[in-house]
């Protein structure tokens, strides 16, 4: 599992272009209005071999002086509470100011590896006013230009040094992560599974807060569950504590194996259904996806091809996963949503030797749709082989890897799927020079 970097601090800082500059992305709006950053930031990053999340916890805009320090307090707080690491960004053009020294205050008192960063070191003169923030009293100090990127090397450097690769000891067993929007039933299903109300069941929105861990072995299944808090859509999330629920599933998501993404049939598809069945895609995990309260919709006979029709298309060009119909309140199909996590998880896992890659794959690929020739060079796939990932990944060894272009990508990964059942897992392709 990832360790989570958080950064903190007043808004025009330069949080949103840190965040950006650490996970190699321009998600984060930057604008030079104090507190552009609404919403809450989440990506991927690394530095020498560790992979990390980070979280860009924004600015805020307030009626008062009052409501905006508590907010930013309130901020602080949380993330002391749910980050492995802080990074505390200051502005050398602002100097120290009392909002700064409250924040120092806090994090003095909290067990977190914190990093004091002095933002906009982009010349000589700033440099010179950097030695005021050590009177913040925390003694890792960095100065950086997060704009043009002097000093993150130091810093990320510092940063990843002594990460932990795992936080938390768990059962060597397949781990299922139950995910979706809240009140669509998480933790119902989870009850069904299990056969007992272990889990807080209510119709209020985001009653489970946390992420909890149950095992489950039964009926020749066995599998850790993960109910996780529901995750809500941003203009939502009102409450900070809401926010690191969402980073909580987000632990969750990382951690597991396989996502149980649930749907309401009775609300349809919605944006933020989307959001989580990318996150748990772009994280490389199987998925199931369960479309809850099938028994309070009207159907007939084309209602279940229909709604089905409607999920792959919004989630393509990944379309290659199993979905389930299903009644929690009245149980209905809840086997056949454990049968078909048990298959994806066989498709995850799944090895293909070298020699059936080659023997079969290469002369299918070669057979019915070469590479496509570009400025008379014929591109030439000479090799393929699984990478030892915990997902399936593989590396095609040809002549110019450059040229290979999405479509023909998309060609041999459906190929692939035909060939060895790849069915709720995404896969990799990776192409190289011999």
């Amino acid at each position: 599992m990832r360790n989570i970097i958080a950064i903190v601090g007043r808004p025009n800082t330069g949080k949103s272009t840190l965040f950006n500059r650490l996970t190699k992305t321009k998600d984060a709006i930057v604008d030079e209005i104090s507190g552009v950053t609404r919403d809450r930031n989440y990506g991927f990053g690394d530095w020498n071999g560790i992979d990390f999340s980070v979280i860009d916890t924004g600015g805020y805009l307030m009626n008062n002086e009052d409501e905006f320090n508590e907010e930013i307090r309130r901020q602080v707080e949380l993330a002391v509470e749910e980050a492995d690491v802080i990074l505390f960004l200051v502005d050398v053009k602002e100097g120290i100011t009392p909002m700064d020294e409250d924040v120092a205050n806090l994090l003095r008192k909290s067990n977190k590896k914190v990093f004091l960063v002095v933002n906009k070191v982009d010349n000589i003169q700033r440099r010179n006013d950097v030695a005021e923030f050590y009177a913040l009293g925390l003694p890792e100090l960095y100065e950086i230009s997060s704009t043009n990127g002097s000093g993150t090397g130091e810093l990320l450097d510092a940063v990843v040094d002594g990460m932990a690769t795992e936080l938390e000891e768990l059962p060597d067993v397949p781990r299922i992560c139950v995910v979706g929007r809240p009140n669509v039933g998480k933790s119902s299903i989870i009850n069904a599974f299990i056969g007992k109300d272990q889990h807080i069941v209510t119709p209020v929105a985001g009653t489970t807060r946390d992420a909890i861990y149950t095992r489950y072995n039964q009926f020749g299944f066995d599998f850790l569950l993960v109910d996780t808090a529901g995750l809500r859509k941003k203009t939502k999330v009102n409450e900070n504590i809401e926010f690191y629920s969402v980073m909580r599933s987000i632990r969750a998501i990382e951690r597991s194996d396989v996502c149980i993404v649930m749907l309401d049939a009775t609300t349809g598809l919605e944006g933020q259904d989307l959001n989580i069945f990318s996150l748990a895609q772009r994280n490389n995990k199987g998925i199931v996806v369960v479309v809850n309260k099938w028994d309070l919709i009207e159907k007939d006979t084309h209602t279940t091809k229909a709604f089905e029709e409607l999920i792959r298309s919004k989630t393509a060009p990944f379309t290659d996963f199993p979905i389930v119909f299903t009644s929690v309140l009245n149980k209905q199909r809840i086997f056949k949503v454990l049968e078909l996590t048990k298959q994806v998880y066989g498709n995850r896992t799944r090895r293909i030797t070298t020699s059936k890659l080659n023997d079969e794959l290469l002369t299918l690929v070669k057979d019915t749709n070469p590479p496509p020739i570009y400025k008379d060079k014929k591109l030439k796939i000479k090799y393929i082989t699984q990478l030892p990932t915990v997902y399936p990944a593989f590396v095609f060894f040809c002549n110019l890897p450059q040229y290979i272009r999405e479509p023909y990508r998309r060609f041999v990964e459906n190929r692939m799927r035909e060939m060895f059942d790849f069915t709720g897992t995404p896969i990799k392709l990776y192409f190289r020079e011999k």
